[in-house]
């Protein structure tokens, strides 16, 4: 990578965005909450919007080999997370630690769940993204940015909301099933309308690069 590349700045930048919203998802995802009142889902949710515009954007950029090599790196590294969190969880704390065993397995324990069945997700609706953003790509041209980013993030995220919630909270037992159908329709509906609401931030996105990208470095 040159980092006198501008082009290759901006992948940089991206790609550490990307990644660290991935990670960090995945660490806080055992946390629960309730949205309006409605549903229940992962504190995670709110940082998944930030990935999809990402997304968009570097499969505009930087096509689909872009995207699934960012893909693969991110599902290596949250595997090493995973592998770390296993290990920490089976090392015995202090009497004088101030953050006991029981707090540690009670937070991080569910995490490995999230992360299972975050890297599942991840992966099959990542790859779904590519195809189905290059779909609309190749039939729309340069135009209708909107279309293709919308278009890409309803399909796979419909894949990647109720793969990852079914492994993460059906199968340790957390939700009855009828409670996943009733949430997981809701995470979707949730996820479909933040991005309706980041396509301005899209064609922000899309003219701050192309601003970058056209003036020359100094």
């Amino acid at each position: 990578m040159d980092l006198k590349n501008k082009k290759d700045i901006v992948f940089l930048v991206l790609a550490g965005f990307f990644i660290t919203n991935a990670i960090v998802a995945e660490l806080i995802g055992g946390k629960l909450v309730q949205f309006f009142g409605l549903f229940t889902q992962s504190i995670g949710i709110i940082l998944w919007p930030v990935i999809f515009l990402l997304t968009d954007l570097i499969n505009e950029y930087y096509g689909k080999d872009g995207v699934k090599k960012l893909t693969y790196i991110t599902v290596a590294l949250i595997s090493f997370m995973f592998i770390i969190l296993t290990i920490a969880l089976r090392i015995e704390a202090t009497s004088f630690s101030p953050v006991s065993d029981e707090v540690f397995n009670t937070v991080f324990g569910q995490s490995q769940w999230i992360i299972v069945g975050s890297l599942v997700a991840f992966l099959f609706s990542q790859l779904i993204d590519v195809y189905v953003f290059w779909t609309f790509r190749k039939m729309t041209g340069n135009r209708l940015i909107w279309l293709r980013a919308t278009g890409s993030t309803m399909v796979s995220q419909l894949v990647d909301t109720f793969v990852v919630q079914f492994i993460a909270f059906v199968l340790p037992g957390k939700w009855a099933f009828s409670d996943f159908l009733v949430n997981a329709s809701w995470g979707y509906a949730f996820k479909l309308l933040v991005a309706l609401s980041l396509i301005p931030l899209v064609y922000l996105g899309h003219y701050a690069i192309g601003k970058f990208l056209s003036n020359k470095l100094r």
